[in-house]
């Protein structure tokens, strides 16, 4: 497995997954269209190019198959706070994928952006996402109330961190 960045035509892969119901029936987007992935990755590689780089999106290749992405974004430059994320297509769902993404994700943030605290956010119904941000060592600080609007309703969040000391042990 390894990460990488994405290319132009990385869309077809990622509508693969992003089309799907169950992939993002926790997410405020999706199910997309060829257009919303097609515009996705025409988003991700132009935000590449922005000075300062405040957002990362890795693609995710397992033998060979790009299966889903992994992001990272940095959301404070001064107090050094960076929040990860990552979406993969549901056939890899379950053999500690996304969990090795989650690290790879937190080890960028620690060691290559030098930053001091990173979040992640995940619905309270993903028992699967709860399971591999702590599985990778963060730590569950609560819920965050009604957050986001999400498919006509307000939603809960919940919110996991990890601080730099903590993951150099």
């Amino acid at each position: 497995m390894l990460l990488r960045e994405f290319t132009k035509d990385d869309w077809i892969d990622v509508h693969k997954y992003a089309s799907q119901d169950i992939v993002c029936q926790y997410q405020p987007w999706g199910p997309n269209t060829k257009d919303d992935s097609l515009g996705f990755v025409k988003q991700v590689i132009n935000d590449a190019n922005q000075e300062p780089r405040t957002r990362f999106v890795f693609a995710i290749v397992y033998n060979e198959n790009m299966i889903g992405a992994g992001e990272f974004n940095i959301r404070d430059f001064t107090n050094k706070i960076g929040e990860v994320a990552y979406i993969l297509n549901p056939k890899y769902w379950g053999k500690g994928i996304a969990t090795d993404v989650a690290k790879l994700l937190i080890d960028f943030g620690f060691k290559e952006l030098k930053l001091h605290r990173i979040y992640a956010t995940c619905d309270p119904r993903n028992i699967g996402s709860s399971k591999v941000l702590e599985k990778v060592g963060m730590v569950k600080e609560g819920r965050i109330r009604e957050n986001l609007f999400v498919k006509g309703g307000w939603r809960d969040s919940l919110l996991f961190s990890v601080l730099e000391h903590e993951w150099e042990k």
